[in-house]
């Protein structure tokens, strides 16, 4: 096997039946985690001003590290199989989403030390948490949880439009019982769609209630209505989610289940 083949083999899951994590794969994540944390802790200006020559080389290292993967990833994925050729394949892999990740997170972290301009320097640096959208690439709990939305979706849309119909009518019954009660927040279906949004998603700020006995009854079915209406999407994907890690299961060799994927 060529550097470039062993070179492709530890960066793209995809070369792997068993999608495991290879030891390349363990250093990115550890990169990815460490850059976000240094992102974070950036943000606190007391902790910044002191330590801010150590924050500034971690995050050139950071970024030179993120540059130094998106070119070698480049590299080796001409050793993907198919007839095209090499530069053909490149350019297909950089038009891919993980791919346009990559590019836009070695940007947002090193344009900074060229640009000069303090207001897109601390936008760049917020920017800099996509890096934990590197993630997708390894986990396969959220390739399983995509999967699992979309193949549930047009359950998800009869349970939306369910939320929709709760939603507007709990408004338009709170507008009619209590509307001449609270003129400010319930004096119009609008206004009243905030209370309801709140009680539906189970939330209960408690800056808005209704004060009328008709209101509070009224209130009490959408509140109870909200309760089933949170646990009906939640079962779904939850079910969906189980099916899909399962079928992954059942592609893993009775040999591969004795060293579970990372």
């Amino acid at each position: 096997m060529t550097l470039r083949a062993k070179t492709y083999h530890q960066l793209f899951a995809s070369s792997r039946r068993d999608g495991r994590l290879t030891l390349t794969d363990r250093v990115v994540l550890v990169a990815i985690l460490a850059s976000v944390v240094v992102a974070i802790i950036g943000t606190e200006r007391a902790f910044a001003t002191e330590n801010r020559s150590a924050i500034l080389w971690a995050e050139f290292g950071f970024g030179l590290f993120f540059l130094a993967e998106y070119c070698t990833r480049l590299w080796a994925v001409a050793e993907r199989a198919g007839p095209e050729g090499d530069w053909t394949k490149r350019f297909a892999w950089m038009r891919s989403f993980f791919a346009l990740i990559d590019l836009f997170v070695v940007i947002v972290t090193l344009v900074p030390f060229v640009l000069t301009g303090a207001p897109i320097l601390r936008l760049l640096r917020l920017f800099r948490l996509a890096a934990l959208l590197k993630f997708g690439r390894f986990s396969m709990a959220l390739k399983a949880l995509g999967s699992a939305v979309i193949e549930r979706r047009y359950d998800l849309y009869v349970t939306g439009a369910l939320a929709m119909v709760l939603l507007l009518g709990g408004a338009t019954a709170l507008y009619w019982a209590e509307g001449k009660v609270q003129p400010e927040a319930f004096g119009s279906i609008p206004r009243a769609m905030w209370w309801s949004v709140i009680t539906l998603t189970t939330v209960g700020y408690g800056d808005v209630s209704p004060l009328t006995p008709l209101g509070k009854v009224l209130a009490a079915f959408v509140a109870i209505g909200g309760i089933g209406l949170v646990a009906m999407p939640t079962g779904i994907i939850a079910a969906a989610f189980s099916d899909a890690m399962q079928a992954y299961r059942d592609k893993i060799d009775p040999a591969d289940e004795e060293n579970p994927m990372p």
